[in-house]
């Protein structure tokens, strides 16, 4: 029968093979499997291999999201999934993301595509833009823009 350093090696194995993991999502992910040292061990060595890297992480969760939500989204999330500041501020900076303008531009597009004929409309414009992430300047210059006709 297998010791709980090669369950939780093993385990570690499978998650990362599916996808990239941060360290404290996989260290949640085994946490059943054995004591808090033995889990710590076990990621200080997928670290070491370089299998698991928490700037990697970050910057495939950016290459996958950055589309869709506004930076103060993108920090939120990668700081819920464990990942610590600088790696955020680092992987955001180095990503080839677009200005949160373009990018709320493009979410826009997709979801109304015309303007608010109205402030009803205008509002919850603005709401499902904040939801994303998009800072409030962003959203009102965006929403006060006059659409360009040839686009």
């Amino acid at each position: 029968m297998p010791g709980a350093e090669d369950r939780l090696r093993q385990k570690a194995l499978r998650l990362l093979a599916l996808r990239d993991h941060s360290r404290a999502e996989l260290a949640r992910k085994l946490a059943g499997l054995g004591t808090p040292q033995e889990v710590d061990a076990t990621l200080d060595r997928m670290a070491e291999l370089g299998l698991q890297s928490d700037r990697r992480f970050a910057e495939a969760w950016l290459r996958g999201k950055a589309g869709r939500f506004g930076t103060a989204r993108l920090r939120m999330e990668l700081a819920r999934r464990g990942v610590d500041a600088d790696t955020v501020e680092q992987a955001l900076g180095e990503s080839a993301i677009d200005d949160d303008l373009e990018r709320a531009r493009a979410v826009w597009r997709s979801k109304f595509g015309t303007p608010a004929q109205d402030r009803r409309e205008w509002a919850r414009q603005a709401r499902f833009l904040q939801g994303r992430g998009f800072s409030s300047e962003v959203i009102t210059k965006l929403l006060k823009e006059v659409p360009d006709e040839s686009s």
